[in-house]
């Protein structure tokens, strides 16, 4: 089993909402959003597979190995009768759509920004992801490239050297699972039951304004919602917005969900492999 770092915060009310971060990054990047939420909410973070502090847990870095981390995770810091409140920016979007479709009776509702479909045939293969892939057979570079593109070349050559050689280093992580998006659907809409809503920034890339509305379209009952001003960071530099949206998606659908006469959860199907 994999030694996926993980630390919980809160409140003794409230949900337990599990945030899971984006390709290249880590927990850290979701800490500000993680501290406007757990004054009234119990808030995971957790460092995907090959990130951050879980650097030492090896690939495959695929969609299932991710739903079996995040279930470990769920499993060391759950709380009975809480309602589990998923939310996923970039890739950890995927990651929360596919756990909720695998294991529809361990969540109760899922909040995605951003999340890239990497397997429609209309997403751009000059994407940043597209570009990582073509240097698949260098990750280190690869990195370098995703994060030049991602902060410009000005902010990743202020960055310490110690920095500059730990995003390379995962390099491996982000490779892997921007090749098993492309390999296939991370989930399926009409399988996932449980409240959806689907996030972009106001100026976010087309790609993912366009993800973002596919999402919403394909989940039945599921919601979009735009962040004003948001950019794709938007979790890391709005989180006083982005958690107020969540906390009104808990209010309307999650909590007041499980405290009427809904049919109880199915059973957990775990995932395949």
């Amino acid at each position: 089993m994999n030694e996926i770092w993980s630390a919980t915060t809160g409140a003794d009310e409230g949900a337990h909402v599990v945030l899971i971060h984006g390709s290249l990054d880590r927990s850290a990047g979701l800490l500000k959003l993680s501290r406007r939420l757990d004054d009234r909410h119990l808030v995971t973070r957790y460092d995907r597979r090959g990130y951050g502090r879980s650097t030492a847990s090896a690939g495959p870095y695929g969609i299932d190995e991710q739903v079996r981390d995040l279930q470990q995770v769920l499993d060391g810091a759950a709380e009975p009768g809480r309602p589990v409140v998923l939310v996923g920016h970039s890739f950890g979007g995927n990651v929360a759509l596919a756990f909720a479709e695998r294991l529809p009776g361990l969540v109760d509702g899922v909040v995605v920004y951003e999340a890239p479909l990497s397997w429609r045939t209309w997403w751009p293969e000059d994407s940043a992801g597209g570009d990582a892939v073509a240097w698949q057979a260098d990750p280190a570079e690869a990195a370098e490239r995703f994060m030049r593109r991602l902060i410009s070349d000005d902010r990743w050559e202020r960055l310490p050297a110690s920095t500059k050689e730990s995003r390379r280093r995962e390099g491996i992580a982000m490779v892997g699972e921007f090749l098993a998006l492309r390999s296939g659907p991370a989930w399926t809409g009409e399988r996932i039951r449980v409240p959806v809503l689907a996030m972009h920034g106001e100026f976010g890339a087309d790609r993912h304004r366009r993800g973002a509305a596919v999402i919403a379209a394909e989940i039945r009952g599921a919601e979009l919602r735009t962040l004003a001003g948001g950019r794709h960071p938007g979790p890391n530099t709005h989180p006083d917005e982005v958690a107020a949206i969540i906390e009104d998606f808990i209010e309307r659908r999650v909590t007041r969900s499980s405290t009427s006469s809904t049919p109880a959860r199915s059973s957990p199907r775990p995932p395949p492999g």
